[in-house]
């Protein structure tokens, strides 16, 4: 673990996430590691048998930027951590994002908040979590929330 230099940290802005958050800042710290911080979006897109309905750009731009300014408040709350945070914001299926941040800043180790899920919600609501530890190619830590 001491070759441990860049965590990505994946945020959805959850209890749970921020536990993770917490977790690997206290991992950092240890280390001497620095946190990449991350939220990814989705545009949403509605299908119907004769069509589609997408949202319009106004709309898309509302979602990005309540996502900058909640990603920006969520590394804010831990400024003051002692450990070095920056943040990453992307559009696209998280699971597919949190994998090709961790390719571009080479992140040694991604930590990811699960909420353990389980039947017809987990159906309904699929696992992040669980699509990165399946097609992660880096060291992945998931962590329970506190429930």
């Amino acid at each position: 673990m001491a070759g441990l230099k860049r965590i990505l940290v994946p945020t959805d802005f959850t209890e749970t996430s921020d536990h993770a958050l917490s977790w690997a800042i206290d991992l950092a710290k240890r280390l001497g590691a620095s946190i990449t911080v991350m939220h990814a979006y989705e545009i949403p897109i509605v299908s119907f048998p004769d069509g589609a309905l997408l949202a319009t750009p106004e709309i898309a731009g509302r979602l990005a930027d309540a996502s900058r300014t909640a990603l920006d408040a969520a590394v804010r709350k831990h400024a003051d951590a002692g450990v070095a945070l920056d943040s990453v914001l992307r559009e696209g299926a998280a699971w597919e994002e949190i994998n090709a941040v961790a390719d571009l800043i080479d992140a040694d180790m991604v930590v990811i908040g699960t909420h353990g899920r389980r039947g017809f919600s987990r159906a309904l609501l699929g696992s992040v979590a669980e699509n990165v530890v399946r097609t992660g190619h880096r060291p992945i830590v998931t962590i329970r929330g506190k429930e």
